[in-house]
């Protein structure tokens, strides 16, 4: 239901944006509510307060961002919080962005290796990523994980080509116990 709930918010907040021709202000809005959100525990404890009714909340809200950003993000924020979503926001500014990069075709990568990779092989990899997919600029996460043994692992969205050591072992040790199995079936099917 979460997910849901920071969807179909998400969206609604993409579409005014993409309407408006106001998609960079709009995140650069949105980043700076996110944080005003993370650094004020005061004001989160309030939101997420039992006690305090929907009104209030909604009135707190107002009288913080009014005037701070657009009348769009402040409604927008009223409309969350009096839906009961406010412990939503996060995942709702997490599906904007994802929205808002995917629009811009910004892709999001990430590389693992089992050790660091050299300047030069990065740029490879970038090339190569470029040149495979429909993005305009690629925003790659180098990671090592030393559990890879060798090779690459890259996921692009929901995307995953695993390319590790790691990976190839495994699936080679699954023939051989397929290839293992089969036979011992076959020498019971003989005796």
């Amino acid at each position: 239901m979460a997910k849901l709930a920071s969807k179909v918010y998400g969206e609604a907040l993409f579409q005014i944006a993409v309407e408006d021709g106001r998609i960079d202000e709009m995140m650069e809005e949105m980043r700076a509510v996110r944080k005003a959100l993370e650094e004020n525990q005061e004001l989160q404890a309030l939101m997420t307060h039992p006690k305090i009714i929907k009104e209030e909340k909604v009135r707190l809200i107002e009288n913080c961002f009014s005037g701070q950003v657009s009348d769009d993000v402040t409604g927008f924020l009223t409309v969350v919080v009096s839906k009961g979503r406010f412990r939503e926001l996060p995942k709702v500014f997490d599906y904007l962005t994802m929205r808002v990069k995917e629009y811009k075709k910004i892709g999001v990568v990430t590389v693992k290796s089992a050790a660091e990779l050299r300047r030069e092989q990065k740029e490879q990899i970038r090339s190569k990523l470029m040149a495979t997919t429909d993005y305009k600029t690629l925003e790659i996460d180098w990671q090592v994980d030393k559990s890879l043994i060798g090779g690459l692992v890259i996921r692009i969205g929901d995307r995953v080509v695993d390319g590790s050591l790691k990976y190839k072992l495994n699936q080679l040790t699954s023939q051989l116990l397929k290839i293992s199995l089969d036979d011992k079936k076959e020498g019971e099917r003989a005796s």
